[in-house]
């Protein structure tokens, strides 16, 4: 039988916490999604002012970085034409991303969950996942 460390609600909302301030504090709202270790959704938030597509967008960078146990930009370097990864973007059904704003929630050294971003650049997405596990790191402990 397995155990499985998984983030749970009180988790999520204090990573959108933490990646909200960070979207106030450059004038850029943001979609904002939280996932379990698994990828399935556990807390969303549209910024008021983020965009529509944005807000599939989030949860697949989320969905990605917490299945995968990858950063979305890890795999924006590998799916490029004559890579070996090249269209991993069209697997799981078109949900893993390769443009940054998605990290994996790490605790222990195990993949919990994670976040994703989209709104802004993929910089500024990126900016403001780091910014929520930041601030989820700091209330943890």
């Amino acid at each position: 039988m397995l155990t499985v460390k998984r983030l749970d609600l009180a988790d999520a909302r204090i990573l959108i916490e933490g990646a909200a301030e960070k979207a106030r504090e450059i004038g850029v709202p943001m979609c904002i999604a939280i996932t379990d270790e698994s990828g399935n959704l556990i807390a969303f938030e549209r910024m008021d002012g983020g965009k529509i597509t944005s807000v599939t967008i989030a949860q697949d960078k989320s969905f990605t970085a917490s299945a995968a146990k990858k950063a979305t930009h890890d795999y924006n370097a590998v799916n490029v034409p004559g890579k070996l990864a090249f269209g991993i973007h069209t697997e799981v059904g078109g949900r893993i991303s390769s443009v940054g704003g998605g990290l994996p929630v790490i605790v222990d050294g195990e993949v919990v969950g994670g976040i994703g971003i989209s709104s802004g650049t993929p910089q500024q997405d990126m900016d403001c996942a780091q910014a929520g596990i930041d601030y989820f790191e700091t209330k943890r402990g």
